[in-house]
């Protein structure tokens, strides 16, 4: 029950500070800025693009390394299967680069289009029509694809519930106290699944708002704890500060 009270003290103080995040953010390559909005993905292409960008997102900020190779992949019209699927490697590669690690995020995005081709006939939809242990189970096989990439695909473009575990919701969560550092992925995510309510959106908007947390106070190193809306619950924070 403690925990139960703790995450949703947690999810209510973080909402009212940062209000909603409207992720998983769509690029409008016309202004070369994110468009959020609540309604994505509206369609097979968004779902696409939500997917195309959870793989680019591996070990790399979204913006703008994400987002520019989002833009360069949009203009050259490759947010489709087929089409992904017969471009050149190189040439993709180069569209890719600002993502970081771009040779074997070409190789990552083949290998889950292939499986969307070979399976579905390209069309995402109907993988998507899966339960979310099934798609979790099967999305795990596709190389290239871990937990984290997985349960954002699953999260955000097939709109299940399910929650993500990253770096960031891993670091505030430990800090707080309820999970340790060296916490499983599976672990971690228990927690979550155990004392929320299987909802989408809220698992959706918790995921974005520990990440908007992690980026402005919950540093890996130099932590701003002093103003952090956190604080009366981290004994982190706390201890932080006193060594000040």
């Amino acid at each position: 029950y403690q925990s139960m009270h703790k995450l949703l003290t947690i999810y209510n103080i973080l909402h009212k500070q940062y209000g909603p995040q409207g992720w998983w953010p769509i690029v409008d390559c016309d202004s070369g800025k994110c468009e959020y909005h609540v309604k994505a993905p509206r369609n097979n292409k968004e779902k696409l693009e939500i997917s195309i960008g959870a793989i680019l997102a591996q070990n790399t900020q979204w913006n703008p390394n994400v987002v520019r190779a989002l833009i360069e992949l949009k203009k050259a019209n490759l947010l489709d299967v087929r089409k992904l699927l017969k471009a050149d490697s190189k040439k993709l590669g180069k569209l890719i680069r600002s993502s970081g690690y771009y040779n074997q995020k070409v190789l990552k995005l083949k290998e889950f289009f292939r499986h969307l081709e070979h399976n579905y006939k390209g069309n995402i939809s109907v993988f998507f029509r899966k339960d979310a242990n099934k798609l979790r189970e099967e999305l795990l096989s596709i190389k290239g694809i871990g937990p984290e990439t997985a349960d954002s695909i699953i999260l955000y473009a097939a709109q299940k519930p399910i929650f993500v575990i990253d770096a960031y919701a891993k670091r505030i969560i430990s800090r707080i106290g309820l999970s340790k550092d060296d916490t499983s992925y599976h672990e971690l995510q228990q927690l979550f699944h155990d004392q929320l309510e299987p909802e989408t959106a809220v698992f959706n908007e918790y995921h974005a708002l520990l990440v908007e947390h992690g980026k402005r106070y919950c540093h890996k190193q130099e932590t701003e704890c002093t103003a952090c809306p956190l604080l009366n619950l981290c004994a982190y924070g706390k201890n932080n500060i006193r060594k000040e």
